[in-house]
């Protein structure tokens, strides 16, 4: 799982272009106009490329309220630097992700998803130590549930409605259920790949 954050402009420039490859559609006007899950990726790499660089709140502001608005729009509730270069969020509607939780590269992630803490105040200084990690090239299906101090392992399938509360650190698997638990050991994490130009999915 990458731990990478945007740190320049060349950075930025790096996880836009995989944000894009991993959605399937290029930066022209009409995809802009008309995919607003795009157009709040990009505005989403723009603040975390404000905010971790330090530029002056007068250029983080707009961007942020931007951001805010953009997720209002959509029903969308997460923070910056949730998640490596190649994120694809594939459809707007109820998504939920605690800001302290971290995904690595190429997540594909549905609509309906839940990702949060634990269910107990602790000191905002720890909050990150209660939330899940997640590793690269997961798929995350619609409706999944991921809660708590849990670690994901790369190249897994999260199966829709899925209820995760416990680690799955191991690579390649398929988890899904209610109890989530394995199903498969032999994911490799093409779903996320892929991209939205293969199949929509």
């Amino acid at each position: 799982m990458t731990k990478d954050r945007i740190a320049s402009w060349e950075d930025l420039k790096v996880y836009v272009a995989a944000d894009l490859a991993s959605i399937g559609k290029p930066l022209s006007f009409k995809s802009w106009i008309m995919d607003p899950t795009l157009r709040l990726t990009v505005v989403m790499r723009l603040l975390e490329y404000l905010t971790n660089t330090r530029k002056t709140a007068l250029l983080r502001l707009p961007v942020l309220i931007w951001f805010r608005r953009l997720q209002v729009k959509l029903g969308f509730s997460i923070g910056p630097n949730i998640f490596g270069p190649g994120v694809a969020i594939v459809h707007h509607g109820l998504l939920i992700i605690d800001p302290t939780t971290r995904i690595g590269r190429n997540c594909r992630i549905h609509q309906g998803v839940h990702i949060g803490g634990a269910a107990v105040f602790v000191d905002p200084a720890r909050a990150a130590e209660y939330s899940p990690r997640i590793g690269d090239n997961v798929y995350i299906g619609p409706g999944a549930k991921i809660y708590g101090p849990i670690r994901i392992g790369s190249n897994c399938t999260i199966g829709a409605n899925a209820v995760v509360t416990e680690d799955f650190d191991g690579d390649g698997l398929l988890i899904a259920g209610v109890p989530a638990k394995v199903l498969a050991t032999s994911e490799t994490g093409e779903r996320a790949q892929r991209g939205a130009g293969q199949d929509g999915a």
